[in-house]
């Protein structure tokens, strides 16, 4: 019987259990709640799959080990998990969590086990398209992420946090820390959603990609942020956050050599974050019950080829699209 642990009922594990639901490869799912009792209405809308709702404790025995939960603690959960017997899809985008889980590569080879390394919307998706991108140049020199619109509140308690913390970008071969908030930018995300500025913060996808492109020479991260959120960052969130962050998009740069010509490519998405966290997450953890997935540590960025991943997304309703109308400098 094949077996999936969804840790965390926010809204992108909902969305996480739903697609493993239907996908007819589970055929017991473990949802973990911090409220149990709060969960009897959304398992009536899981049918043909067998389910149990587990408070927090011990991980349950799994196949795989979704961990859906705010960003904070992975590490610890992915090594009780792969000392389960079980692969380990996480979707923290928390620096801590990311480096962390890193670290685990060697423990996961040794089990046989793969830990997917920020399976959600940015990184995740972001790094899907980075790779998919940098595929099309004879050699990348730097890779520039934006993104806008967070999933669930625990996904905005997150970004209000990183927005305080320092940030990472790597600078010829070497991590440099600056100040988040700070960078200001302005970014073309696709249509609907235009313009915005773009700031600094402790962002996660730089650490995941440069291990994809190892001869860039600059690799930053940015998001979204209006003149309330960095006049507010340093303080505790004034409102409750919004039960979904509402649609998002995410934006990558890609400047290198193709064809001996300086290039410039851009390659970006629209769609909600939660929405497509949910898909990435549920591919990965579908594609781990089939063993078609390597073991070790690693993120999205780091396949060899993305592109069955983002066929698949596609098909799941999360299309990308390359920016028309650059011109090569």
């Amino acid at each position: 019987m094949s077996t999936v642990a969804v840790i965390g009922s926010g809204v992108v594990g909902r969305r996480v259990a739903r697609q493993l639901a239907a996908s007819g490869l589970v055929e017991r799912l473990i949802l973990g709640a911090r409220r149990p009792q709060r969960m009897h209405g959304f398992v009536r809308q899981l049918v043909d799959v067998d389910i149990e709702v587990v408070a927090p404790g011990p991980l349950p025995a799994a196949d795989v080990t979704v961990l859906a939960q705010p960003s904070g603690g992975h590490t610890e959960l992915a090594e009780e998990a792969i000392g389960n017997g079980s692969h380990v899809v996480s979707l923290s985008d928390a620096l801590n969590d990311v480096e962390g889980l890193l670290e685990l590569d060697s423990a996961a080879n040794k089990a046989e086990r793969s830990v997917i390394v920020g399976a959600a919307f940015s990184p995740g998706l972001s790094c899907l398209l980075a790779r998919h991108g940098g595929d099309r140049f004879d050699r990348v020199e730097e890779v520039h992420v934006a993104r806008m619109g967070t999933g669930g509140p625990a996904c905005q308690r997150q970004l209000h946090r990183a927005r305080t913390q320092e940030s990472l970008e790597r600078r010829n071969g070497n991590w440099m820390k600056r100040p988040s908030g700070a960078g200001r930018e302005l970014v073309w995300f696709p249509d609907p959603l235009g313009a915005r500025d773009c700031y600094r913060a402790a962002l996660a996808d730089p650490v995941l990609l440069s291990a994809s492109f190892p001869e860039a020479e600059r690799i930053t991260a940015k998001v979204a942020a209006t003149r309330r959120d960095r006049l507010t960052a340093w303080l505790p969130m004034l409102r409750p956050p919004h039960r979904d962050g509402g649609p998002g998009a995410v934006r990558i740069e890609i400047r290198g050599i193709r064809d001996q010509i300086q290039t410039t490519e851009v390659i970006g998405a629209i769609d909600y974050p939660s929405a497509a966290a949910g898909a990435v997450a549920a591919i990965a953890a579908e594609w781990s019950l089939l063993g078609v997935l390597p073991s070790g540590s690693w993120s999205l960025g780091m396949l060899d080829d993305p592109l069955p991943w983002l066929q698949e997304l596609e098909n799941r309703g999360i299309t990308a699209a390359v920016y028309e109308g650059l011109s090569n400098t």
